[in-house]
């Protein structure tokens, strides 16, 4: 009888627990053969340019006010756009390679979001967890939303991911120095 009545007594507590925070969350799968993942990296004298394919994604909403999001980009899909034939092909394959970004061994990166704080005009200030070569490291931006889109510029400091070829931190010769942070610019289609 004592055990009933703890079970119900149990069953009851948790049951309204359970009532009394619903999750009213909607997650919105990315559509990623629509939607834009492009970098820009930087360097004395220049730059270059180029995109990398989402391998999934998505965001979640309480009613129209964003609250998380995750995504997994394949990081063998390293394509420079502003570049053609055999440098283009010096370029993506060295980007490929344990100099940067080790995608034989690491070919995937991954955001996860762990906080959303509303701002006005439907943007928010978004910190999350980005994996890039295994190592995960804190990021704040900027997200925007307007209806089925979404848009995002990361800057990403590439030495607290190991990658640090050419880094100014090293000592290289200033003429050969690539900067430190690089940009992605992300364009989501819902």
């Amino acid at each position: 009888m004592k055990k009933t009545i703890l079970s119900l007594a149990l069953t009851a507590v948790f049951g309204l627990t359970a009532t009394a925070n619903p999750i009213d969350g909607e997650k919105k799968e990315v559509k990623t053969d629509e939607s834009t993942v492009t970098w820009k990296a930087y360097k004395v004298g220049g730059s270059h340019t180029g995109t990398i394919a989402l391998k999934s994604g998505s965001l979640e909403f309480d009613g129209e006010e964003l609250t998380g999001g995750e995504f997994v980009v394949d990081m063998t899909t390293i394509n420079t756009t502003d570049l053609e034939g055999e440098y283009k092909q010096k370029l993506d394959g060295h980007l490929n390679s344990d100099d940067f970004f080790a995608t034989a061994s690491n070919p995937n990166a991954s955001l996860s979001f762990t906080k959303v704080r509303a701002g006005e005009d439907n943007t928010y200030e978004v910190t999350g967890n980005l994996t890039i070569k295994g190592i995960t490291k804190p990021i704040t931006f900027d997200v925007s939303i307007d209806g089925s889109k979404a848009t995002a510029t990361l800057k990403v400091d590439r030495t607290k991911y190991d990658v640090t070829y050419k880094s100014g931190i090293i000592g290289t010769a200033k003429d050969k120095l690539i900067y430190d942070e690089f940009d992605l610019v992300v364009d989501l289609q819902l």
